[in-house]
C-alpha cells in the first residue's frame, strides 16, 4: 500500500543554506564557502566570544537557576535590555511606557511574530519590502498572511542605492502601507542610505502615514559602534511615531543557534502598548507557547553588566573591523590585478555581505573551476574570507570576469 504522502513533491533546496550543502559535498581541499550569513575567524572556524563563555560560565554556577519555562512574552529583563539597545537608555518612548516588547525567536521569528500581529490587528495588509531583500523576508510575511510588494532599492548600474527610486516608490505607496526597512548592513547588497537619506525616507513615510518595521539583524556588527547603526531606528522613534523593530542576537553576540531575539512595538501612547503586549501573547501561545531560556539569559547577563557590557563591545568592534580590513583586502587585490570593472563598491558597501555585481554565470563558473560557493545573485559573506584566501578569490574572480572579454 502506498504511503499517504506518496504524492509529495521534493521541495528545492533553499537558496542560501542550500549553497552550504553544496559546499560540503564537495571533496575539493580548496573549496571555498562565502555563502553563510556567520561570522568565522582569519582561520576560518566559527567564534564563541569570551564575553558569551564568561556569562555561560555564571548561569551554569548558578545554583538557584531552574529549567522552568518563561512566561509567554519570554525574559522580561532581556525585553527591557533589549529595548534599551536598540532604542537608547534615555529613550523617551521607553521612560513613557509606549514600547512592547516579546523575546522572540533570533531575527526570523521576531519578523513572524510581528506579521502575525499585523495580520490579525493591522488595517493594511500590504507590506513593502527592498528590491532585493533578505531572500526569508518574502517567506515570512506571505505566510503570515501579508500582501508583499517591493520599492526600489539598488540600483547595479551604481552598485549603490537607488534613492530616487525608493522615494518614488514608497511616495506611490497606499496610505497605511508597512514598509520593511534593514536597520544596517542591508542584506544581502551591503548598500545602506546616509543619514541625511534617512531623514529624507522618515519625512516621507510619516506624512504618508506608512508603518515601518525594521529588521535589525546587525546592530554594532555593520560599523562597530552599536549606537551608530541604531541610529536610523532612533530617528523614527524620537517624532513620537510607532514602528516596529525585529533584533537579533545571532550576528552581534554570536549566539546563531541559541535563536535569541526581540520584537519590540513602539506605540503613541502607554495604554495601547499594553493592550498590543496582551495581543502578542494571543500571537504566541498557539505557536510555540513560550521561549527558550538559555540565549536570553546570557544575553541579559553581558546586557546589564557593565564590565562585561564593556568587553562584548570590544569583541565586537575587533569582528565588525575585520570584516572592514577583508573589504580593504579584496578590492587592494582585485585593483592590484588589473580585474576589469570598478571594484570600489567593495570598500563603500557595509556589514557582513558584499553584493559584487558578478552574474548567475560567473558565479556558477566560480563554483564548478574554483570551488568558490555563494548565492547565485553574486552575494559573498566577507566574514567567510580571510588574508589566506582572499588570493584565491582574486583569481576566481578575475577568470570569471575576463574569460567573457
Amino acid at each position: 500500500m502506498d504511503s499517504v504522502f506518496a504524492s509529495v513533491v521534493q521541495a528545492p533546496e533553499d537558496p542560501i543554506l542550500g549553497v552550504t550543502v553544496a559546499f560540503n559535498k564537495d571533496p575539493n581541499p580548496i573549496k571555498l564557502n562565502l555563502g553563510v550569513g556567520a561570522y568565522r575567524t582569519e582561520e576560518g572556524k566559527p567564534l564563541v566570544l569570551n564575553v558569551v563563555r564568561k556569562a555561560e560560565q555564571l548561569l551554569v554556577n548558578d545554583q538557584s537557576r531552574v529549567k522552568e519555562y518563561l512566561p509567554i512574552l519570554g525574559l522580561a529583563e532581556f525585553n527591557k535590555l533589549s529595548a534599551k539597545l536598540i532604542l537608547g537608555d534615555d529613550s523617551p518612548a521607553i521612560q513613557g511606557n509606549r514600547v512592547a516588547t516579546a523575546q522572540c525567536l533570533s531575527g526570523t521569528g521576531s519578523l513572524r511574530v510581528g506579521a502575525e500581529f499585523l495580520a490579525k490587528h493591522y488595517h493594511q495588509h500590504t507590506i513593502y519590502i527592498p528590491l532585493p531583500s533578505w531572500g526569508n523576508h518574502l517567506k515570512v510575511f506571505t505566510m503570515a498572511g501579508l500582501s508583499v510588494k517591493t520599492y526600489r532599492y539598488y540600483d547595479p548600474t551604481t552598485r549603490g542605492l537607488d534613492f530616487q527610486g525608493l522615494l518614488e516608490d514608497l511616495g506611490a505607496a497606499p496610505a497605511g502601507a508597512i514598509v520593511l526597512f534593514h536597520a544596517c548592513a542591508h542584506n544581502p547588497t551591503g548598500v545602506d542610505p546616509t543619514l541625511e537619506q534617512w531623514e529624507q525616507i522618515r519625512q516621507l513615510i510619516r506624512s504618508k502615514g506608512l508603518l515601518p518595521f525594521f529588521d535589525s539583524a546587525y546592530q554594532g556588527f555593520a560599523s562597530g559602534s552599536l549606537d551608530a547603526d541604531a541610529q536610523p531606528v532612533r530617528m523614527f522613534v524620537a517624532d513620537g511615531g510607532e514602528c516596529l523593530i525585529a533584533q537579533s542576537y545571532a550576528k552581534n553576540m554570536g549566539l546563531y543557534g541559541e535563536r535569541v531575539g526581540a520584537l519590540s512595538i513602539v506605540c503613541k501612547v502607554a495604554d495601547v502598548a499594553s493592550r498590543v503586549e496582551s495581543q502578542l501573547k494571543l500571537v504566541i501561545r498557539p505557536m510555540y507557547s513560550s521561549p527558550p531560556i538559555h540565549g536570553a539569559s546570557i544575553a541579559a547577563t553581558i546586557l546589564k553588566n557593565s564590565d562585561m557590557y564593556d568587553e562584548w563591545k570590544i569583541e565586537l568592534k575587533v569582528m565588525a573591523d575585520r570584516i572592514i580590513s577583508m573589504r580593504k583586502q579584496l578590492y587592494d587585490a582585485l585593483s592590484a590585478r588589473g580585474t576589469p570593472g570598478d571594484w570600489s563598491h567593495i570598500i563603500k558597501q557595509i556589514g557582513m555581505f558584499t553584493f559584487t555585481g558578478l552574474n548567475r554565470d560567473q558565479v556558477a563558473f566560480m563554483t564548478k573551476e574554483y570551488h568558490i560557493y555563494m548565492t547565485s545573485d553574486g552575494r559573498i559573506s566577507m566574514a567567510g574570507l580571510s588574508s589566506k584566501t582572499i588570493p584565491h578569490l582574486t583569481d576566481a574572480v578575475h577568470a570569471a570576469v575576463t574569460r567573457a572579454c
